[in-house]
C-alpha cells in the first residue's frame, strides 16, 4: 500500500457504519512524523497546547494526533465530561493544521495507551510515531497497563510542566531507561531513533491544570 490512509478498518464499524470524522484516524503520509498526544482533556487547556507546540516545534514533527480518551483508567470518571464535548473542545483549542484530534480509542474500546499504541502501529506501519507524554505524568507512569511497552514500542518526549521540572530525576521510568536518554540538543533526531529511546524538553510553561478548571467551573455555578 503506497499510501497511510484510511482503510476500512479504520472507517467503519464492526458493522460496517461509517463512523464520524473524529473517531476516524487522521491521514499521514508514509513516513511522516507523528506525536501521539493522548489523554482524557477533561478539559483541554492552554498547558496542553504547549506541550503539543513545544513537540512539534523541537521533534519536527508532520503532525501531533489528540487521542481523546473514553476515560483515564487511573482516575474517577465522576466529573468526565462526554466524549463529543471534549473531542469539540480539543477541535477548538488545537486549531492548526498540523494538529488533528481524533476519539479512535473509542473504536477500539479501550482506555488503555500500551493497547491504542499497539494498534496504531499494526494500522499504520510506515508512519514513526512518538509518543508525547507532560513531565508531569511520570511520577505515574510506572502504574499505566503495560507501560514497558510503551517506552520499548516507540520514542518517547517528556514535555516539561510547571512543578514538574524535577520529575525525570526520580521518575521509575526514566531511571530504568536512563540508558536510552537522547540529549535534549538532538531532540530533533528522536523520530528517526529506535526504541527505546527518550528525551526531555524544555519550553514555555502554563500553570493551567485540567482539575484547577474544573474546580472553577464549579465555583462559578
Amino acid at each position: 500500500m503506497s499510501k497511510a490512509g484510511p482503510n476500512a478498518s479504520d472507517s467503519n464499524g464492526k458493522l460496517g457504519k461509517v463512523l464520524p470524522e473524529w473517531m476516524r484516524l487522521p491521514y499521514a503520509a508514509d513516513g511522516n512524523r507523528i506525536g501521539l498526544f493522548g489523554g482524557s482533556f477533561n478539559p483541554p487547556h492552554q498547558g496542553h497546547l504547549m506541550v503539543a507546540k513545544t513537540a512539534m516545534r523541537r521533534l519536527k514533527l508532520h503532525q501531533v494526533w489528540w487521542l481523546v480518551s473514553p476515560g483515564n483508567p487511573l482516575k474517577s470518571h465522576y466529573e468526565l465530561a462526554p466524549i463529543e464535548q471534549r473531542v469539540a473542545a480539543v477541535q477548538q483549542l488545537a486549531h492548526h493544521p498540523k494538529m488533528k484530534v481524533t476519539a479512535f480509542e473509542e473504536v477500539l474500546g479501550t482506555s488503555y495507551s500500551a493497547r491504542t499504541l499497539q494498534q496504531l502501529q499494526l494500522r499504520r506501519p510506515r508512519l514513526k510515531f512518538v509518543w508525547l507524554m507532560g513531565a508531569d505524568n511520570l511520577s505515574n507512569f510506572h502504574h499505566w497497563q503495560n507501560w514497558q511497552s510503551i517506552i520499548e514500542g516507540v520514542p518517547v518526549a517528556i514535555v516539561d510542566r510547571p512543578k514538574a521540572t524535577l520529575s525525570p530525576l526520580s521518575a521509575q521510568v526514566c531511571q530504568r531507561y536512563g540508558f536510552a536518554q537522547l540529549p535534549e540538543k538532538s531532540a530533533d533526531q528522536l523520530p528517526d531513533c529506535a526504541a527505546p529511546c527518550w528525551t526531555i524538553l524544555h519550553g514555555p510553561l502554563d500553570e493551567t491544570s485540567s482539575t484547577l478548571l474544573r474546580k472553577q467551573s464549579h465555583t462559578a455555578r
